[in-house]
């Protein structure tokens, strides 16, 4: 057991892309054979960060309530999550899986949530390295800065 109590967790970041439901797939399935469980959390944008991120002045944009907000998050990451457990075959009993949201920049959060956990899985988008340079990259984020070792699950190349 880590001292935060997190051995047995693969953490896994999802955002509804179909990256993210391949991401999920990998990380449930191997929580089944680790018996472990499995931490799906999606990252969002407070509005308060809004402005500082390029979009604008923030006193121009009507600020949505932020509980409204997170749960609005919550209920998207809980409906991805339970689509991706009813679409999938499982080969094995399914792990316990918990679904969370946090604000914040996704590698960030992911990494501090991720830190004694077993696993962080991420989805990788396919940009390029240009594009990942020029956009950011979560998967990079993490594999630089996780303290967990880091599984970026690629989109299938097609034949």
């Amino acid at each position: 057991m880590t001292d935060n109590g997190q051995a047995g967790v693969i953490v896994c970041g999802i955002d509804g892309s179909h990256g993210s439901r391949l991401a999920l797939q990998e990380a449930i399935r191997t929580a089944a054979r680790r018996g472990g469980r499995v931490r799906a959390v999606a990252v969002y944008e407070p509005p308060e960060m809004w402005a500082a991120w390029g979009y604008g002045s923030a006193s121009a944009i009507p600020m949505p309530d932020p509980d409204t907000l997170h749960d609005d998050e919550l209920a998207a990451a809980r409906a991805m999550v339970d689509d991706v457990l009813e679409q999938t075959e499982w080969d094995a009993a399914l792990p316990e899986v918990t679904v969370e949201v946090a604000p914040g920049r996704p590698a960030e959060v992911l990494v501090d949530l991720a830190r004694g956990a077993d696993e962080l899985v991420v989805g990788h988008r396919g940009r390029g390295a240009f594009g990942s340079m020029m956009l950011g990259s979560v998967g990079l984020g993490c594999v630089l800065h996780a303290s967990c070792p880091v599984t970026v699950v690629p989109e299938p190349v097609a034949a």
